[in-house]
């Protein structure tokens, strides 16, 4: 299993930025494949993830009105679409999978099966 992320960079505030996960063995309908960031000094964190088997999606609040996440069968690629980015949503993004059950869990970050590399996002002001 692979996922690879790509899509960061330096952007200014309020700019916008779309990250891909190119997946590679496993599929929507057997995990539930989502972004997740870590901070500078910070824990990292639940962003966003969709399901198909069941059709599922969820947004943590902190990007829910600034952020889609969608995905391509046909690539297997899930991407998040990221609009009016702030200095505090710079960080280390990471394209994580795992049973839906377990990404919905408080304790979801000991629970998830597969993590890609991250791809760094640097907001400036």
């Amino acid at each position: 299993v692979q996922l690879v992320e790509s899509g960061g960079g330096l952007v200014q505030s309020g700019a916008s930025l779309r990250l891909s996960c190119v997946v590679s063995g496993i599929t929507l309908d057997t995990h539930a494949i989502g972004w997740f960031r870590q901070a500078p000094g910070k824990e990292r964190e639940r962003l966003s993830f969709v399901s198909t088997q069941p059709s599922s999606v969820y947004y943590a609040d902190v990007m829910k009105a600034r952020s889609t996440i969608s995905w391509n069968n046909a690539k297997n690629t899930v991407f998040l679409q990221m609009n009016s980015l702030k200095p505090d949503d710079t960080g280390v993004y990471y394209c994580g999978a795992g049973p839906l059950w377990a990404l919905r869990k408080d304790d979801w970050s000991k629970l998830v099966d597969y993590w890609g590399k991250g791809t760094l996002v640097t907001v400036s002001s």
